[in-house]
């Protein structure tokens, strides 16, 4: 069940997402609201699930040699038990950045990130093989990423304060 979230959580949100390394009092000054009440909500907001973690976003360009894939990947059996348990042993992978479960069209889309073709071709052989109950798999190789944001718009989403939100009558 999706947790209400008022116009003060919004900014806050809204701050974290930018900037997660930012100081509770940046926060709460950018979200005008008080240290004390943007501490409070934050931890709300962690407690309740809608916060998840906070990571650092690496560059993979800056590490060095990186390839990032696309993978649309069609089991062969599909039973729930059988995507259960290829979501799992693609959860686990630590190439794969993301995994999707889609329809319709392919079973899954995974985004992996290797070192370079050698590392593409491993997780290829770890990951998709037939042991996997794997049919097809289709990869797409990245030539150059024009935008990568793991923000969500809660604005465009109907949050409360947003233009959307207000036409729709849903507060603000």
């Amino acid at each position: 069940m999706p947790v209400q979230l008022d116009a003060t959580d919004i900014r806050i949100l809204e701050q974290l997402q930018h900037d997660a390394s930012i100081t509770n009092q940046e926060i709460a000054a950018r979200a005008h609201t008080s240290p004390a009440t943007c501490l409070r909500r934050v931890r709300r907001l962690e407690q309740s699930g809608v916060i998840q973690r906070r990571v650092a976003i690496l560059d993979p360009e800056a590490i060095g040699p990186s390839l990032t894939v696309i993978v649309e990947v069609t089991l062969d059996r599909q039973g729930s038990e059988h995507a259960h348990a290829f979501e799992a042993r693609a959860a686990s992978h630590a190439a794969v950045q993301q995994c999707y479960r889609v329809s319709p069209g392919p079973d899954f889309v995974l985004v992996v990130q290797a070192q370079d073709m050698p590392a593409w071709e491993r997780v290829l052989d770890q990951l998709l093989t037939q042991e996997a109950n794997v049919r097809n798999v289709r990869s797409y190789f990245c030539v150059r990423r024009a935008k990568f944001m793991p923000a969500i718009d809660l604005r465009a989403a109907g949050a409360p304060g947003s233009q959307r939100s207000q036409a729709q009558g849903l507060g603000g």
